[in-house]
């Protein structure tokens, strides 16, 4: 197998799997934000029920952003290796080249970065949203076992 085509492979891969994974980041915190503002606290009778309305999707936008980085960090790893052996077989040891090479390796684990750090944002966000619809519902039932006193 051609090493330009492993390269590629490891490149588009990794990228676009990092991509894929920003786009359902993204796609998965507008779907909780949009679910969040149509929520009726007081079609719910009990707080278990709610809780799991509410927290749906949220592990998927957590193991996102917790494992994006990794997956940078195997292309950049893999990358790193393309570099060495192309180096190692054409043995052309030109600093200009081991360094453009390295530079160019680094961009996965820039690219695993920008999806982790925005995913985990979001996370916490929704996570604060969660506990906010939650405190509002116990609000409420104990407003009306008031009311019913």
């Amino acid at each position: 197998m051609d090493i330009a085509l492993i390269s590629d492979m490891v490149d588009y891969g990794v990228l676009g799997i990092l991509g894929f994974m920003s786009f359902l980041v993204l796609f998965y915190w507008i779907e909780r934000l949009l679910f969040y503002r149509g929520v009726k606290l007081d079609s719910y009778e009990s707080l278990d029920e709610l809780e799991l309305d509410i927290s749906h999707n949220l592990s998927k936008i957590s193991s996102m952003g917790a494992n994006a980085p990794y997956i940078g960090l195997l292309g950049t790893v893999l990358a790193v290796i393309v570099t060495f052996y192309t180096l190692g077989e054409s043995g052309n040891m030109d600093v200009k080249n081991i360094m453009t090479s390295l530079a160019l390796a680094l961009k996965a684990t820039a690219m695993g970065l920008a999806v982790a750090i925005p995913a985990i944002f979001f996370y916490n966000h929704l996570n604060r949203k969660c506990d906010v619809l939650t405190t509002r519902w116990k609000i409420m039932q104990r407003k009306q076992s008031q009311v019913e006193q």
